[in-house]
């Protein structure tokens, strides 16, 4: 029988096969630009393109690709093969430093946020040696940046590994004033959980709004949705059983460490969670992961649905990214050990932490805004707009009591009992864990948890890297000037929880009372990515980032601009799309169940027959349709308005202010209009079928 670690990690030019491959002086020097990030000697790039390439053409490769992550939020790839004609007609296979350090692609079709015209096309991908090279599809792929000509980060890698940077450099400053020698390197970790539905292909393919938009614009509930609760960790269904055991497999194989699967909250959802690894690496697994979901689940008849919200009413889905600090050293950082209010350094990073999260709520928030996360936030499971953390109740108390400077009395933690005298007998948790609360510390990491399936998770961890790395700088400017370290330190907890703590909130993040305290605090609270977007280039955030060399004022611009026309993209995209399906299936299936209806009922009149069912259903169908008909007008109207609105973020609110309302108000009739319509004359497969068929 076949053993996983047998095959883990076989597609893949990770350490054993770059030590099998590579000369060990060669060897050395990248393993060392790989763990401590130091400059790679361009001289030893022919050797391992030579290693790469009998390592990669072994496993069946004919082709390399410089694999890189545009701003479109997916990943890139331009294939070349490895062959070199000669001159007795035949051809060699070559692949050299040149190639595997530069490539070249098409700066101007990717999504630029103005930073190129049109007619500048040339873009660069250059090898980022800190992550693994791997073969798919044939092809060997490497990591790269992605970059235009004037030097500007076109991706979303560039911008991480230099956060990356100024993190490890902040952190190893902090931690040497406590007296931490022996680390070389501190580095973020993260493990992204990922959830998604499962649906027929069949019947995907029958449904326009998730052909083009990802989800439903239409859909009248089914009788049963996530109620019960009984499909969240439930048996997983055969044919969702044989999906996970492929995707696994294929997950391995690329070394991905997947290592949770279960059936999430709502009917068709699930989820996959891997084993946390160095941000950068899990940044480019997770990107992996998103297109081998969706190329299994093909195999399997199946789609797979990324979208924040396919379905109505229903949990959307996410993708929480838990965050860590660790050295190469093997200590994390925010572990807080089995005595928090004794572990200073502990206390003084979280504290750090809270200031962050705090002071930079805005970047937070936009960081995971987006049309479709919209529909998502702030309710069935999802976290609420609002940014808040939440610590539980021994960590709040020791920040509370080194505030006030009373003395800390730790609390006895509690037996479980079960009542049963063979189950196994062990300590309560300090804390129970708050699932709307949008960052959440839950144990030795931070779960921040209002991303969208969908999404990359290079933004976010950029934004978080730079944010603490800002704090640490601030911490330990004071730290480096005290007489008194260890008094020091308290002051600087006390005085930065004074300061801060308004972000920290235990409670129900749902509650209309949460929004008015949340306003009374001082939260930020933007309710939509209309009014979080246009805050990157608030003068703070161009100032912070400039300082860290993460972005550049002009890639900061770049990246507002992206995002709000993707946002004015993706909502031109859904208005014509419920149009379409309004205008050429809907309304001629209400218009033909109306006249059968009528006939039914004219029928039955003249032979003297009762036809009240005939009667009430006609009349209101046909409201509906008239209805629909007059919601036609006015979303095309609003479509065609916004489009005239040459300024990006005007054009945005047209589209929050005007067309969402014109769907949503077409959306309310439709979905009522189906539930009086037999379920084999409506023109596309319901909610019943889609969620309850795999």
């Amino acid at each position: 029988m076949e053993k996983i670690t047998d095959y883990f990690g076989c597609n893949v030019f990770n350490d054993s096969a770059m030590k099998e491959y590579l000369p060990e002086k060669v060897y050395k020097e990248l393993k060392n630009t790989i763990e401590q990030g130091t400059s790679l000697d361009k001289n030893i790039a022919g050797d391992v393109a030579l290693a790469m390439k009998e390592w990669a053409i072994e496993k069946g490769a004919t082709h390399f690709t410089h694999w890189f992550q545009p701003m479109t939020g997916i990943t890139a790839e331009k294939h070349d093969s490895f062959i070199t004609p000669t001159d007795d007609g035949k051809v060699i296979l070559e692949f050299s430093g040149k190639e595997l350090i530069k490539g070249e692609a098409d700066g101007s079709s990717f999504p630029t946020g103005g930073l190129r015209a049109t007619f500048e096309a040339r873009g660069y991908t250059a090898w980022d040696p800190t992550s693994y090279a791997f073969v798919k599809d044939g092809s060997l792929c490497i990591p790269t940046a992605f970059y235009s000509h004037g030097g500007h980060a076109l991706d979303k890698k560039t911008p991480l590994v230099r956060s990356m940077q100024s993190l490890n450099d902040s952190s190893l400053r902090l931690i040497r004033l406590f007296g931490n020698t022996d680390a070389k390197t501190v580095k973020p970790t993260v493990g992204a959980e990922q959830e998604y539905f499962l649906v027929d292909k069949k019947l995907y393919d029958k449904r326009e709004d998730l052909r083009f938009c990802g989800r439903t614009l239409f859909g009248a509930p089914a009788p049963k949705g996530q109620e019960l609760g009984d499909h969240y960790y439930g048996v997983i269904r055969p044919r969702v059983s044989a999906f996970m055991k492929e995707l696994d497999k294929e997950l391995w194989m690329l070394g991905i460490p997947s290592k949770t699967k279960h059936n999430e909250a709502a009917p068709a959802q699930h989820e996959m969670a891997p084993v946390f690894t160095t941000v950068n690496t899990a940044t480019d697994h997770n990107q992996l992961t998103m297109e081998i979901l969706k190329k299994v689940a093909e195999k399997h008849g199946l789609v797979c649905l990324l979208h924040e919200k396919p379905f109505g009413g229903l949990n959307g889905s996410g993708k929480h990214n838990n965050w860590s600090l660790c050295t190469d050293t093997g200590i994390n950082l925010l572990n807080p050990g089995k005595t928090p209010s004794e572990n200073i350094q502990f206390l003084l990073i979280l504290t750090a932490v809270i200031r962050a999260v705090d002071k930079h709520q805005d970047l937070l928030r936009l960081s995971v805004a987006s049309a479709g996360n919209d529909h998502r936030l702030g309710g069935h499971e999802a976290p609420p707009a609002i940014v808040s953390m939440f610590l539980g109740d021994e960590l709040t108390d020791i920040l509370d009591s080194i505030e006030t400077g009373s003395e800390y009395t730790a609390k006895a933690r509690e037996r479980m009992d079960f009542g049963v005298k063979t189950m196994p007998s062990f300590k309560k948790a300090t804390t129970d864990r708050n699932r709307t609360s949008p960052f959440a510390f839950t144990g030795n990491k931070f779960e921040f948890r209002m991303l969208g399936a969908p999404m990359s998770i290079a933004g976010v961890n950029t934004i978080l890297n730079t944010i603490i790395a800002e704090a640490f700088d601030d911490f330990s400017d004071r730290l480096e000037k005290s007489d008194d370290f260890e008094s020091e330190v308290l002051s600087i907890i006390r005085d930065e929880y004074k300061a801060h703590k308004r972000i920290i909130f235990d409670g129900d993040g749902y509650s209309e009372e949460w929004q008015k305290e949340a306003e009374k605090r001082g939260l930020l609270n933007y309710p939509d990515a209309v009014a979080a977007l246009p805050h990157y280039t608030d003068k703070k955030n161009i100032d912070l980032f400039a300082k860290y060399n993460v972005y550049s004022e002009i890639e900061l611009h770049s990246r507002e601009s992206i995002n709000i026309e993707r946002y004015n993209k993706k909502l031109h995209i859904e208005g014509l799309t419920a149009l379409r399906m309004a205008k050429e299936q809907i309304l001629p299936v209400l218009s033909k169940v109306g006249a059968d209806l009528s006939l039914n009922l004219s029928a039955k009149e003249g032979a003297g027959l009762s036809a009240v069912y005939e009667r009430k259903v006609a009349e209101k169908l046909s409201q509906i349709t008239d209805g629909i008909f007059n919601d036609c007008d006015t979303l095309e109207n609003a479509i065609k308005a916004a489009e005239l609105i040459d300024d990006i973020l005007e054009r945005a609110k047209a589209y929050r202010d005007n067309v969402i309302p014109a769907m949503n108000s077409m959306r309310e009739k439709v979905d009522t209009a189906e539930a009086l319509v037999d379920e084999n004359e409506w023109p596309y497969p319901n909610y019943c079928d889609l969620l309850f068929s795999v």
